[in-house]
Formats: structure tokens, C-alpha cells, sequence
């Protein structure tokens, strides 16, 4: 499948519904469990997209858009949301999620994205350059891979209460 920028925004329109969908009437032990030491949960994995949508993603591409000759990003603090206040109730965080993506979607409309815009630079910090389209498109994936990531998180609770259906169960191998 190639980059279509109207399939992108599918994407990020739709993970807030998904998170909220999947996680708003749980309990507090699917939301806040994690695999281990040093893992995240779903509580610590929703702080962090929403910590992107503060720092990263529309900042990022307003850099690229600029007209600045620095292009260069600044570093993102992937475990910035365990500095966050751990106690506010799902609820709240979903919106404040949900808030945050509708904000930054409609601020990138307002960008009027060309094609010629996709082709537009900026400077990672640890991977040189990248495109506005690569990372329009990490933005999708980054979003389609912590929806997987709750998902491993919430299953691997019940690894031992499967039994011998573990065997079968690839979410619970990794």
C-alpha cells in the first residue's frame, strides 16, 4: 500500500475511539497492570500518546513547514508520561486524548499538505533526515502499534489462566 495522506488521517482520526472504546469501562487492573519491571500499561501507554500530542507529532511537522533553515527536532522524551501524574481516572485521560488528536487534526488540515509538501525535510535528532511523509506515516504506526501494544499488555495478564490454550495464543509469546 502506498502513503495516501486521506488514509493516514483515517487512521489517526479513529485511535482515540479505539482506546476509548477498549478501554473507558475496565477496570482498574486491565488499565494499570503492565508485563513487568520497567513495562508500560495501558494507563502508561495512553500518557504517552498524549505526551506526543504536547510535543512531538504537529511540532515536528511545523518545522519541516517552516521556512526556518533550522530543521532541526528537538530529542522526544519517550518516557516523559511516567513524570506525569499517575493518578487522574481513565476517563480523564481519554478525553484529554481525544481532545489533544482533534486539536492537532485540525490544525494539520489547516497545513493544506501538498504533494510537494510531503517531499519536505526535517532532522531527527538520531536518524538525520526524514521526510513530512515518513513522518506523517510513523505517526499512523506509531499509533497502530500501541493499540497492539495494549492488547499484548491486557492478554499477557491471563497468561497462566489460559492453561494449554498458551500454545495457541501467539499474543502471549512475545
Amino acid at each position: 500500500m502506498e502513503f495516501s495522506l486521506k488514509q493516514t488521517i483515517e487512521i489517526l482520526e479513529t485511535t482515540p475511539f479505539v482506546i476509548e472504546s477498549y478501554l473507558l469501562r475496565l477496570s482498574k487492573e486491565w488499565v494499570e497492570n503492565n508485563e513487568g519491571k520497567d513495562t508500560w500499561s495501558p494507563y502508561d501507554v495512553l500518557g504517552h500518546l498524549i505526551h506526543g500530542e504536547k510535543t512531538d507529532w504537529m511540532v515536528r511537522i511545523n518545522i519541516i513547514l517552516s521556512e526556518s533553515e533550522n530543521k532541526l527536532f528537538k530529542s522526544f522524551d519517550r518516557f516523559a508520561q511516567l513524570k506525569e501524574e499517575q493518578n487522574l481516572p481513565i476517563e480523564k485521560i481519554i478525553l484529554e486524548f481525544k481532545n489533544l488528536r482533534k486539536k492537532n487534526l485540525a490544525e494539520l488540515a489547516s497545513l493544506h499538505i501538498t504533494e510537494r509538501d510531503l517531499s519536505r525535510i526535517g532532522v531527527h535528532p538520531e536518524l538525520g533526515e526524514v521526510s513530512l511523509q515518513q513522518l506523517l506515516a510513523t505517526w499512523a504506526v506509531h499509533d497502530l502499534g500501541h493499540i497492539a501494544q495494549i492488547s499484548r499488555v491486557m492478554a499477557k495478564q491471563y497468561v497462566k489462566e489460559v492453561g494449554p490454550w498458551e500454545a495457541y495464543l501467539g499474543i502471549l509469546k512475545k
